[in-house]
């Protein structure tokens, strides 16, 4: 059963565009154009067994709307604002219509389908999407057979009403406090019996440290400033949408009570760096009369000289300031020193800022501030010599040549589109103008951007079906796709598209898409998703030249390519069907993508299933392309996969590259059966060997057996390339082969973060988003185990559920590594308040040289940590060590104990 929304706009003829999926109809329009909108509509669908269902429509600057039920009858219901239409239905699946009209006749459609049956719903499935980046905001989703309607419950308030889902729709909370919350959702049919579940999701305070630019719109961030002389602080929604600050964001609000030297300050998480040219501090501030700002360094690194910078603000509103620290800089007052107040250009770094408005007066009032930054010293931009947007003139070369309007690409579903300056010219991208899109909060779920051609690009002869497109995220690394559509909405089919991946912040990457497969379409429409479906909060994307090029996808039929690690959790990392061709099985049944049937010894959300035919070829298998191809060596030549497996048979793995080389498979048993097993494969054999030299191809045989008795399932996981030696399973090598010791102190004298042999208390995360490190989880001789490679340093926390060690008198941690040198343990406690940097906190790091190659039990004296005067608000553990980068380490064991 399919269920699904569209809202469609119908407008005067302006070019409309989107790339909505293909049951799904979206459609925007441009603002000066006033047709409803929001158009929805609510659903009560009697639960007797009678089949009624009451339609309540709703949209905003509709005059009325015309209901159709969809039952064969052409002839609409017209239906007031806030009132509602009833009907009656039979068992069966109908396609209601909603149509909104608005005072100047133009008109907007909602569709839905509708399925009534009498039957209790079966197979309820819930879904809570809790991006990492803005943790208090979740979007639910849920499905079950014969269900017409799911009611949820956030559980954030008393006497709660339920908040109406549709199948196949989500719906966005917000949750104003951290802790733990019950989200309870009811499947609903048209009968009387009802089927529900819950889930609990936990959101965790702001905690992570304060670094530039300081923006106010990251919800992990703990943007609470220290004030002084009866300043006061808030983070608050932009009040005043103007001037140098138009867009709803958040921003700082500092209130002077009327005091001398009133003011706040940042402890920075990462120091400010003027060690280079770029002396540059930027601010948005707000004022409604004359001021002067102060804005002062102090902290430095190496005892460097604090020092200050002041600029003057009109009283304008919204107004950019700078303070140019490496003109303008004065040493700051210091005690009985006889310089102060004399020029100074800083060369160190910094730890604290320090912000005064109208520093030793007595102006009393509430000033505005956002987007504190250093800016960037970077080389001159390049301007654009070339630019096609035209198929009829040749392949497609979008380069912004010019800042005019009718080069932009066009937003829709409420983001923001523009032709911007390039925010970093000093990387692959030294162009002067660039895309710009600012996914603004609200936004619709499949929001984007499109631009119509003014003729087709025809796939049938051209030779060019390779794009190119250069994207720099600011706040987050995501999927992009560009998807082709035959012309703007509403005739977009058929339509391709192809994902992307960017896998770096703050640099432009160059990304690929490759349409080579696509032989006998034409398409006039060009769309590009950022973080396609995802719930909207600001982030900002720039993208350039884009690109069509002769480029061709070597080796394989695969539509879509790959990167490493393959764990099916994105598109860009395998995660879609369309990423795999299947060969020599019989029929070849696609590899399915599916949810993950055990998660006992692999904790990951979604998997490969493979389907081996009892009359396929005993190498059947599937094949992926690479997005990045690769040459073997010894830092790669060791794959690693997780399978799970009915019978005992070889798993075999092989590279290609676009030339015809090939690695020859590597055939490698399980040695278990209905449970996951890591099983390692040895390629260094075949570093060197020029056949093994820019591979484009990862092969995977999963069931190669020439002795199948029945079709054999296989699911597999998490395809790897690690150093040579980083062996497990069958391989030996440089990793543990044992488990760690099994404790034996008693329970009742334990707090456990992580054993088998005791209960655990909640651990909000094991790897935090501000860590250096890949992190996975495993196991060791069937023992579970935390494995950090590429160690620089990592973040634990327990900020939801701090711990009380005050009772206790040691920390202890098992830990295995075969090639770091030092191995450190910072243990964090956040004061009685109960907040990072709160005034309160305390620390200590102690550090050990390593005996590589052997489980090392460490059981540390809390009293070691002579830094950490108080036990009582434990809420981070960091792991840290040498060399950086390169260390890889298991962990086991972490516990409190007397």
């Amino acid at each position: 059963m399919k269920i699904f929304q569209f809202l469609a706009m119908l407008t005067i003829s302006v070019l409309l565009f989107t790339g909505c999926e293909k049951e799904e109809i979206t459609n925007y329009a441009f603002q000066e154009i006033s047709a409803p909108t929001s158009v929805t509509a609510n659903f009560d669908v009697a639960q007797d067994d009678s089949g009624d269902v009451s339609i309540t429509p709703s949209g905003e600057g509709a005059q009325v709307f015309q209901v159709y039920f969809g039952d064969g009858n052409d002839t609409p219901v017209e239906v007031a604002p806030g009132e509602t239409v009833s009907y009656t239905y039979g068992e069966g699946e109908y396609l209601v219509r909603v149509i909104a009209v608005g005072s100047t006749g133009l008109t907007s459609e909602f569709n839905q389908r509708l399925l009534i049956s009498f039957k209790a719903p079966e197979n309820l499935v819930v879904n809570v999407d809790q991006p990492a980046n803005n943790p208090a905001t979740i979007s639910v989703s849920a499905s079950a057979d014969f269900a017409a309607s799911f009611d949820v419950y956030f559980g954030d308030a008393e006497d709660e009403e339920p908040t109406q889902l549709m199948p196949d729709a989500s719906i966005e909370h917000t949750y104003a406090s951290p802790g733990t919350y019950t989200i309870r959702v009811v499947a609903k049919g048209a009968g009387v019996a009802t089927t529900e579940t819950t889930v609990e999701v936990v959101i965790p305070e702001a905690n992570d440290p304060v670094k530039l630019p300081i923006t106010y719109d990251i919800p992990t961030v703990n943007y609470a400033l220290v004030t002084f002389n009866d300043a006061s602080f808030e983070v608050v929604t932009n009040p005043f949408l103007s001037g140098a600050n138009p867009e709803e964001s958040m921003v700082g609000a500092i209130t002077n009570s009327g005091a001398n030297f009133e003011g706040g300050a940042y402890n920075l998480g990462e120091p400010v760096d003027f060690s280079g040219d770029n002396k540059t501090i930027s601010m948005k501030f707000y004022s409604e009369t004359p001021v002067s700002v102060l804005v002062k360094f102090e902290g430095g690194t190496n005892d460097d000289r604090p020092n200050e910078v002041s600029a003057d603000h009109g009283g304008t509103g919204w107004e950019v300031l700078t303070f140019d620290f490496g003109s303008d800089a004065v040493k700051s007052f210091l005690e009985g020193a006889d310089d102060n107040g004399q020029a100074f250009v800083p060369t160190g770094k910094y730890s604290t800022l320090v912000l005064f408005v109208e520093i030793g007066e007595t102006t009393a009032g509430t000033f505005y501030f956002d987007d504190i930054m250093q800016e960037a010293s970077t080389a001159n931009c390049v301007a654009e010599t070339e630019e096609n947007i035209d198929p009829a003139n040749g392949p497609i070369n979008w380069t912004f040549k010019t800042d005019d309007p009718a080069f932009a690409f066009e937003g829709f579903g409420n983001v923001e589109a523009s032709i911007a300056s390039n925010p970093a010219t000093d990387g692959i991208n030294a162009s002067c103008n660039v895309g710009k899109v600012v996914k603004n909060n609200p936004c619709e779920s499949w929001a984007g951007l499109g631009k119509g051609l003014q003729t087709s690009i025809d796939f049938a002869t051209t030779d060019k079906k390779v794009f190119t497109l250069k994207v720099l995220a600011e706040n987050q690394a995501t999927d992009v796709t560009l998807r082709l559509e035959f012309e703007p909405h509403p005739n977009v089919d058929p339509a391709e598209e192809r994902v992307a991946q960017v896998t770096e912040v703050g640099v432009w990457q160059e990304l690929t898409f490759d349409f080579s497969d696509v032989n006998d379409k034409t398409f006039k429409s060009i769309i590009l998703y950022f973080e396609r479906g995802a719930a909207c909060d600001g982030d900002v994307y720039y993208f350039d030249d884009l690109k069509q090029t002769d480029g061709v996808a070597g080796g394989g039929t695969a539509s879509t390519k790959t990167s490493f690690p393959v764990d099916f959790e994105s598109a860009a990392n395998g995660g879609a069907a369309a990423n795999w061709s299947v060969f020599e099985n019989v029929d070849n049944p696609p590899l399915e993508i599916i949810n993950n049937p055990d998660m006992a010894g692999n904790t990951s959300a979604t998997v490969a299933k493979f389907t081996a035919r009892q009359a396929g070829a005993p190498f059947a298998g599937t094949i992926t392309q690479l997005q990045t191809p690769f040459t073997l060596s010894a830092s790669n030549s060791t794959v690693k996969v997780m399978v799970w497996k009915t019978v005992i048979s070889d798993v075999g793995i092989k590279f290609e590259n676009a030339a015809g080389g090939s690695t020859g498979e590597i055939k490698v048993a399980n040695t278990k059966t209905n449970e996951w097993e890591e099983l390692t494969f040895d390629f260094s054999g075949a570093v060197g060997d020029p056949n093994n030299t820019d591979i484009t191809g990862l092969v995977v045989f999963p069931d190669f057996n020439d002795s199948r008795t029945q079709d054999n399932v296989v699911y597999f996981d998490n395809v790897t390339l690690n150093a040579a030696g980083s062996g497990g399973g069958s391989s030996g090598g440089t990793d543990p082969t044992a488990a760690a010791p099994t404790p034996t102190l008693a329970a009742a004298n334990v707090i456990s973060l992580f054993s088998e042999a005791y209960t655990d208390v909640a651990v909000d995360t094991w790897r935090t988003s501000w860590s250096s490190v890949d992190y996975t989880e495993t196991t060791v001789d069937g023992n579970d185990v935390k494995l950090y490679s590429n160690l620089d340093f990592v973040g634990i926390e327990t900020v939801s559920s701090q711990i009380d060690a005050s009772g206790m008198t040691h920390f202890h941690v098992d830990y295995w590594t075969g090639n770091a040198t030092v191995f450190r343990i910072k243990l964090v406690d956040f004061g009685a308040d109960g907040g990072f940097q709160g005034g309160d906190d305390t620390e200590h790091q102690i550090e050990f040289n390593v005996t590589p190659n052997q489980w090392v039990s460490l059981d540390i004296p809390l009293a070691d940590f002579t830094g950490l005067t108080t036990t009582e608000n434990i809420a981070q553990y960091i792991f840290s060590a040498a060399t950086a980068g390169e260390a890889n380490v298991y962990i086991d064991n972490v516990y409190f104990h007397n």
